[in-house]
């Protein structure tokens, strides 16, 4: 067994119900919400937050959340008991809308959950460049939310730095200030000091990200959430990225600019490791 969904008050096991249709709203309109989490030997390091924040984007996506955070907690705990405990996943807790024309009908909002393997990307860092491709503002676009409909601009952002030869891009806020990754937050590091894009409302602060900068300043290195320049990236000591599918990865080149991995990247990297093994078990 690879995976397994929860729909409709019932498990099924390597099996995918019908969700949507042609006619629901969202299929058409995109009234979809989504969060990702990680399992791993036995492991779910953040869980809670991040079912705190599936539910806080439907009620920003105008959907009515038909499950609270606990209870969705519950239910990825006891789906991770029913896969193989060494298995690597990702647990996809979502909200979406049945009704509605233009406007969704906020009580026809649905709840699913797949929690389905999905192994770690490769560590040993990326090549970045980056794109003609801007996260909107927050007056354009759900920002505050982990929408679906939020990332067909970062698809073709990925696109474009993949044709180009790159893994990854990184894309610019509305004002041309680095605003992230088109799959993760982006981190620099300049004379000891880690400094990331301020959440300025144009991109998800991650949870992952968040939990790193708190870790790294508990550990006692300095960390600035700040401005950053597409020249500021050029001059770092060290590019890397945090998010919840590779957790810290470093960068090892930007557009011609080859790096290696750093001090910063690696202590972040262990620090972020040691916490999650302090983590309740599933």
């Amino acid at each position: 067994m690879s995976f397994v969904v929860w729909h409709d008050d019932r498990w099924y096991e390597n099996e995918q119900p019908k969700l949507l249709g042609p006619l629901d709203h969202g299929m058409g309109m995109a009234s979809v919400v989504f969060d990702g989490a990680r399992g791993f030997d036995g492991l779910a390091p953040d869980l809670d937050q991040h079912c705190v924040r599936v539910v806080e984007s439907a009620k920003k996506m105008l959907l009515t959340p038909s499950k609270k955070a606990d209870e969705i907690e519950g239910l990825c705990r006891e789906a991770l008991d029913r896969l193989p405990r060494d298995m690597v996943t990702y647990i996809r807790p979502m909200f979406y809308a049945m009704d509605g024309f233009v406007l969704p009908v906020s009580e026809s909002t649905e709840f699913a959950l797949v929690v389905f393997q999905l192994e770690w990307p490769k560590t040993d860092g990326m090549r970045c460049c980056f794109t003609s491709y801007r996260r909107p503002a927050r007056d354009m676009a759900p920002t505050d939310a982990k929408a679906a409909c939020g990332y067909p601009n970062l698809q073709r952002a990925l696109r474009e730095a993949n044709n180009r030869g790159f893994d990854n891009g990184i894309t610019m806020d509305p004002s041309g200030n680095v605003a992230e990754l088109c799959t993760a937050n982006l981190w620099i590091a300049k004379d000891g000091v880690a400094l990331t894009p301020a959440a300025n409302g144009t991109f998800l602060s991650g949870i992952t990200r968040r939990r790193v900068a708190d870790l790294l300043r508990e550990d006692g290195t300095e960390v600035r959430e700040t401005t950053l320049t597409r020249q500021d990236i050029l001059e770092a000591d060290e590019v890397f990225s945090t998010g919840n599918y590779g957790k810290v990865i470093p960068i090892t080149a930007v557009e011609n600019k080859e790096l290696t991995e750093g001090p910063i990247c690696r202590r972040a990297r262990d620090l972020y490791f040691d916490f999650a093994r302090t983590q309740p078990v599933t």
